[in-house]
């Protein structure tokens, strides 16, 4: 038995037989050499050499020392493990992703997923049933590298800030990023009974897909996907179930958009600074307490859904916060008029002001969508509620107790918008007569014109033809009359300048006497001469006549007025010979006959004789001029105005106009009688 062989001490296998040989070279090379001693393969030269010389990339090194990529690579792995480990669920992911977010701060906050991305990232795992084990729950290695290597691409999905609402039960995907400014309301379209899943449809050998916006129905929920109940209730209640939907998600994006409003706009210190605090009032107003009452009422309407797949009903949460908690809508509403002012002067007149908008508009969290159309949401909201109810009106059978209930939310709804109509049209009324008054400088005896009945209908500059004799000639000579047109007289000035008017005459309205014509008309043989030359001196204008007998002089004027356009004349044709601006004649005519049109495009009234539209909005034409422009009563409340033909499109289904019309008399007849 040969000699036992001691080993050094400082070996690294002295206190381990089992342990790899010295890799130092041996400093005799003259000393006779022992064949090597049997070692495991785990400690082998070749694997001692990778574990100490083992090459990294230097990207990856760095990224693995606390580089800008190491946090997406070790949150992704840390994903995966949740998503392999032995009862790992939804739980775990949003555990883990809310203590990251407690931990990054600064930069890192931007890039958390929503659930919509946990939901793409954690393939598989039913985040619907957080105790779900199955360990075929995995990441894809594909995906885990695009997760990694790619994480704007998913963040797209959702951007929305976690807890930007304190309830997201019903919510949990891509609906969180849908503002209610892009939002539509499938219930109030024209096509509202077809389905809203991808339509498929194939040309010329290919198949393309229609895509709609990223919102979930009820039919689309994955709890009523995974249970089939789509195909186990009747269509009508199924049609139900949607209407009732409707409002509780449009409720949320509008939510959405109002927390957004007060987080960005009006909790901006920097944008509080550039103005006074009047003028931030004027500006915001109420806005909080709207956002608070819509937040309660979302609230109760989640809870509801969340206690029952299929909701029995929302009428009594409808009536109930209309007749209480929707009382900040009337105060918002009535000062929009100063919100509108305050912003557009502020714009002319507030250069830091104008700069600090732009910066918070374009922040990723406003969309790049501009602030008033957030400031218009209340107005926008309240107009919507009584179309929503009354398509559930509609889907739920009348002699069912359900049908009164939502009869009664229908008519509160429909009350407080007839208040939130009134109190802004009689704010606007009353500083539109105090601004004018001041403007006006009588040459002739006044009368008072401020008055809580009166209100202006339409304002602008005619061309008056005037026919003046000379030397035993006639001559015509256009002059420039600027009319302040309201419900119950006519004044007739001379612009000095954008602020200034002289008063020339007056009439009552009930004296007044309008025909359009033509120059055809005018150069009949049976005309006389002197029409005729008014004819050859206006020849490219629009013209009508005006007769009216004035009040100072108790006599009678003929006028002969041009206007710029074909439509123009017509808007003061009809302005002028409404016997008031009420229009009531054609209230009386057979709704079913007219032409009715969909509004396409929204549409902002410049004009108080112009009709301000929503999407969405359904408008009775009464007259459709050459050059553009119609004349309509808006279906929801019955106003009238006139609005660009392109804003909308023609309906031609015979049943859907006949539903229109039944609509109409519903909101209308409920509205008349509360």
């Amino acid at each position: 038995m040969p000699p036992r062989r001691c080993r050094d001490a400082d070996s690294p296998s002295a206190n381990s037989p089992s342990g790899p040989p010295s890799l130092d070279p041996d400093p005799d090379p003259d000393s006779p050499r022992e064949p090597p001693a049997a070692v495991l393969s785990t400690y082998s030269p070749a694997a001692l050499k990778l574990g100490r010389r083992q090459i990294i990339p230097r990207a990856l090194a760095s990224e693995s020392r606390g580089g800008p990529g190491a946090e997406p690579r070790r949150r992704a792995l840390k994903v995966r493990s949740l998503a392999e480990a032995p009862g790992a669920g939804a739980a775990d992911v949003d555990a883990d992703v809310a203590e990251r977010e407690a931990d990054s701060p600064g930069t890192l906050r931007r890039g958390l997923r929503s659930t919509s991305y946990r939901r793409a990232v954690v393939s598989g795992l039913d985040l619907d049933n957080p105790t779900s084990s199955k360990k075929k729950n995995r990441l894809s290695q594909p995906l885990l590298k695009a997760v990694a290597e790619d994480r704007d691409k998913f963040s797209s999905l959702g951007r929305v800030k976690k807890k930007m609402l304190k309830g997201q039960g019903t919510f949990d995907g891509e609906e969180n990023a849908v503002l209610y400014q892009n939002y539509k309301e499938k219930a109030l379209d024209i096509d509202s009974d077809e389905e809203s899943e991808p339509r498929e449809q194939k040309s010329e050998g290919k198949i393309v897909i229609h895509h709609k916006p990223l919102r979930s129905t009820w039919s689309q929920l994955s709890v009523v996907k995974r249970n089939g109940l789509s195909q186990t209730v009747s269509q009508e209640e199924r049609k139900r179930q949607e209407a009732i939907f409707e409002v509780i998600s449009s409720e949320h994006s509008y939510l959405l958009s109002l927390e957004i409003l007060i987080r960005m706009f009006k909790n901006s210190k920097e944008l509080s600074d550039t103005m006074t605090k009047t003028e931030r009032h004027h500006l915001f107003s109420n806005i909080s307490d709207v956002c608070e009452a819509s937040r309660k009422f979302f609230t109760e309407l989640e809870a509801r859904h969340q206690n029952s797949i299929i909701i029995d009903d929302i009428s009594d949460i409808v009536e109930k916060h209309t007749a209480s908690t929707f009382d900040p809508y009337v105060k918002y509403c009535t000062n929009e008029v100063y919100q509108q002012r305050t912003l557009q002067r502020l714009l002319a007149t507030n250069p830091s002001f104008k700069e600090v908008l732009s910066r918070i508009e374009s922040h990723e969290d406003c969309r790049n969508l501009p602030m008033i159309s957030f400031l218009i949401l209340p107005m926008q909201r309240v107009t919507r509620l009584p179309l929503l109810m009354d398509t559930i009106c509609q889907k739920t059978p009348k002699d069912s107790p359900k049908y009164e209930v939502c009869k009664r939310a229908l008519k509160e709804v429909s009350k407080l918008v007839r208040l939130c109509n009134e109190g802004a049209r009689k704010m606007e009324r009353t500083e539109m007569m105090y601004t004018i008054n001041s403007q006006l400088e009588f040459k002739i005896k006044p009368f008072p014109l401020v008055s809580s009945s009166r209100w202006l209908v339409k304002r602008g500059e005619l061309t008056a033809y005037v026919e003046d004799t000379v030397l035993f000639s006639r001559r015509t000579s256009r002059q420039q009359v600027y009319f302040f047109l309201f419900n119950d007289v006519l004044i007739i000035t001379k612009k000095k300048s954008e602020e200034s008017y002289n008063v020339n005459d007056y009439s009552l309205r009930e004296q007044l006497l309008v025909e359009p014509c033509d120059s055809e008309e005018l150069n009949s043989p049976g005309k006389n001469g002197s029409t005729a030359l008014y004819s050859r001196q206006s020849s490219a204008s629009h013209l009508f006549t005006l007769t009216i007998l004035s009040n100072h002089a108790n006599e009678k004027v003929e006028m002969l007025l041009g206007a710029e356009t074909q439509s123009e004349r017509a808007r003061w044709v009809t302005a002028l010979g409404s016997g008031g601006g009420g229009g009531g004649r054609r209230r009386h005519l057979d709704r079913t006959a007219l032409t009715q049109v969909e509004v396409v495009r929204s549409f902002t009234a410049r004009q108080p004789d112009e009709l301000s539209l929503q999407v969405a909005d359904v408008v009775l034409t009464y007259q459709h001029v050459g050059d553009g422009w119609y004349e309509g009563e808006r279906l929801r409340d019955g106003e009238r105005g006139w609005f660009p033909a392109e804003c909308a499109r023609e309906i031609t289904c015979r049943a859907t106009i006949d539903r229109n019309v039944e609509r109409m008399g519903r909101l209308l007849g409920l509205e008349t009688h509360v």
